[in-house]
């Protein structure tokens, strides 16, 4: 894959893709810049190389028309803090170049929601490059730094690419490096933790993780589907039926293997979805008819922490319950913990999983790494080839 060294930066303008889709609150306010910051090795590389940086960026899903909740100007203001420097800010993100036409060698500008554009996200191939093509008039030169988008087929991530020079940024080739590694180079005890609701949704990676890894720890909504395929009452606690055989299928292989896999021993239940819910600890199989599991208990995260702590590498996406309610966070946070401190190589899969490490307020730099993208990092997981990344691969 090229990288920064492949390209001609000084005195150029370089096209950066990068991801910057923050949450915000109802007042407009970022309330976790991660992302922001994580790109900002990259802008930095450039600007030092000589290059003038145009940054390509989305926010939400505006789905081709201009939604003034998902302008990009909230970021256009928290990076030119954290650059200390003002980034120009375009409200077109394609067709106006005046904002490009005034940069300085080491400026940086940032263009409006590049999904404002309908082209972006355009189904239709010949679209996308019509949109992509309209960037390459000024762009002297593409760097692709938005992991979280590597699995799409945009024209910010994989048009541009095939028009000017291209190359990955520090931040998706240290992405790729990481992945890499969880998937051919790992250290042993190797032990992932999958969360979140929906098994479906993790399928391809316990395909692919099930023969690589020593222990396999279930937790979230999708534990119940688990719970349901071993013959437990699940009251009513989220799961997907439909998945019940592949859970039965993945427990049977991982005893043939050798793997451990663990399923929560205990539920933190309640009647209903409300943070004012009264909680309540019961054994796996004693979930009563009309009440939910909405976190793992105490018990399976004592169990769940002690095997984190014996492994050298841990891997975790999908929060363990409810943590956006505080009856219900205790899982996640007690796994948030025990990964922090831990002596192994600790990565956390983007999405979920990060917002909660931030919400719980534990420190991000506890970790190793936190992936920026919640989605590539599973694709890139299930071994699944990502058109963002093999855009850029040859001379």
């Amino acid at each position: 894959m090229r990288t920064l060294q492949d390209l001609e930066l000084k005195d150029s303008t370089i096209a950066l893709r990068c991801d910057f889709n923050v949450p915000l609150n109802e007042q407009g306010e970022i309330t976790d810049d991660l992302r922001i910051t994580a790109a900002l090795p990259t802008i930095n590389a450039l600007r030092e190389a000589g290059a003038r940086v145009v940054i390509l960026a989305h926010l939400g899903r505006p789905k081709g028309v201009v939604v003034a909740e998902l302008s990009l100007a909230p970021v256009a203001q928290r990076l030119s803090e954290l650059l200390g420097i003002e980034v120009a800010f375009s409200h077109d993100p394609a067709e106006d170049t005046s904002v490009i036409d005034k940069l300085k060698v080491g400026d940086v500008a940032l263009l409006e929601n590049v999904r404002f554009d309908a082209r972006e996200t355009s189904k239709e191939s010949a679209q996308r490059l019509d949109l992509a093509s309209v960037w390459a008039h000024w762009a002297d030169g593409f760097v692709s730094d938005g992991f979280g988008v590597v699995h799409r087929e945009q024209a910010s991530v994989t048009g541009l690419a095939q028009l000017v020079p291209s190359a990955a940024g520090l931040l998706v080739s240290r992405e790729c490096e990481v992945f890499e590694r969880l998937l051919e180079g790992a250290e042993r005890p190797y032990t992932v933790l999958l969360g979140g609701s929906k098994v479906g949704d993790k399928l391809g990676v316990i395909e692919s993780l099930l023969p690589r890894v020593d222990n396999l720890l279930i937790g979230g909504g999708m534990a119940y589907t688990f719970l349901l395929a071993i013959g437990c009452e699940i009251g009513q606690s989220i799961s997907q039926p439909d998945f019940v055989n592949d859970a039965q299928r993945f427990i049977a292989q991982a005893k043939k293997l050798g793997v451990n896999l663990m399923l929560p021993v205990d539920i933190v239940i309640a009647d209903r979805f409300s943070p004012d819910a009264v909680a309540q600890i019961v054994g796996r199989d004693e979930i009563p008819a009309d009440q939910m599991g909405l976190d793992i208990g105490p018990k399976t995260r004592e169990l769940y922490s002690a095997v984190i702590a014996d492994s050298e590498t841990i891997v975790w996406n999908g929060p363990m319950g409810v943590f956006e309610m505080a009856p219900f966070a205790g899982g996640t946070l007690a796994i948030a913990k025990a990964m922090a401190a831990s002596d192994g190589f600790t990565v956390i899969g983007g999405g979920d999983s990060a917002a909660a490490v931030r919400l719980l307020n534990v420190n991000y730099e506890n970790f190793d790494h936190i992936s920026t993208g919640g989605g590539a990092s599973l694709e890139f997981l299930e071994g699944k080839k990502l058109p963002g990344l093999t855009v850029l691969e040859g001379i």
